[in-house]
């Protein structure tokens, strides 16, 4: 089946942006069921090329999820990497932090869940919790005992211009020792997310989804908007770019994601299934003859 043509520097953030003049939906032109099959390709190829990255061993894959609430993060997860081997890619998803964790630095439990050569790991929510939910509500801070944070007023614009210059930092060391990161920020509109909170109630079997606290979230929209526009501005580099996916439509953004990340590592010319080495390469028909004449 032919693919659907996307310009990924569409979505790259490459430039300061403002997320209330961003598209959240975007038109494939094509139908839900092209759409759908497009994604089976593309996605059976990237699952493919992670056996390869598997088999050669030299680049990590490290896909961060971030988007309001109902954005569509766990089904895109489902649905973009149903055909990987199971054993290639690691979902983690970051909730509150435990007590375990707040003994350490808030990137500490991040780097023990990074992924490992050759594999995908997916951050669903990522470290970016850190300098978004944490902005709109930042005496969560004060939970993490930091010597220098004695009280609110102490986390002030340069304790965000520190954190962000961390986060910076973090993503670039682990760019330098081989990690390729992608990370996307699924961009929704007010009123679609009001439906599918609707859906969520009107559903028995979506009920168990919704909470109570996401109304108290939507309250603070304006403000979450504001955090993550700052947030993909400050720390969208050529070496962990920020994508911005229109997210309205879940086919679309699934589709969208899958492509950017196959048509991105495809443009590795050095990722390539390893050599075999001399004295397998020289010994194969050997090796053939003997099993085919087992008795």
């Amino acid at each position: 089946m032919k693919q659907i043509d996307i310009n990924i520097n569409d979505f790259k953030i490459t430039n300061q942006i403002s997320i209330a003049n961003s598209k959240t939906s975007y038109d494939l032109k094509a139908s839900k069921n092209k759409t759908d099959k497009a994604l089976e390709v593309v996605r059976r190829k990237l699952g493919e090329l992670q056996d390869t990255m598997y088999a050669q061993g030299k680049y990590a894959v490290l896909v961060c999820l971030q988007g309001m609430d109902t954005s569509g993060k766990d089904s895109l997860v489902r649905e973009v990497f149903k055909d990987f081997n199971a054993q290639g890619v690691v979902v983690h998803s970051f909730k509150v932090p435990t007590e375990l964790e707040l003994g350490h630095d808030y990137l500490w439990r991040h780097y023990l869940v990074l992924p490992v050569r050759g594999k995908f790991g997916v951050f669903n929510r990522t470290h970016y919790e850190n300098v978004l939910v944490t902005r709109v509500h930042p005496g969560y801070i004060l939970s993490e005992n930091i010597p220098t944070i004695k009280s609110i007023e102490d986390v002030n614009d340069a304790f965000w211009d520190k954190r962000f210059e961390q986060i910076n930092n973090f993503e670039k060391y682990l760019a330098e020792s081989g990690t390729i990161i992608f990370k996307f920020f699924l961009n929704i509109s007010k009123e679609e997310q009001k439906q599918r909170l609707l859906r969520r109630l009107n559903l028995p079997n979506k009920n168990w989804k919704f909470s109570a606290g996401d109304l108290k979230e939507r309250k603070l929209w304006d403000k979450y908007q504001e955090c993550y526009e700052d947030a993909l501005n400050r720390t969208s580099k050529p070496h962990a770019p920020w994508y911005n996916i229109p997210a309205d439509d879940k086919p679309t953004a699934r589709y969208i994601v899958a492509k950017i990340m196959y048509d991105t590592l495809s443009a590795y010319t050095d990722i390539k299934s390893p050599e075999v080495d001399g004295d397998l390469k020289v010994n194969l028909e050997l090796y053939k003859q003997q099993l085919e004449n087992e008795s």
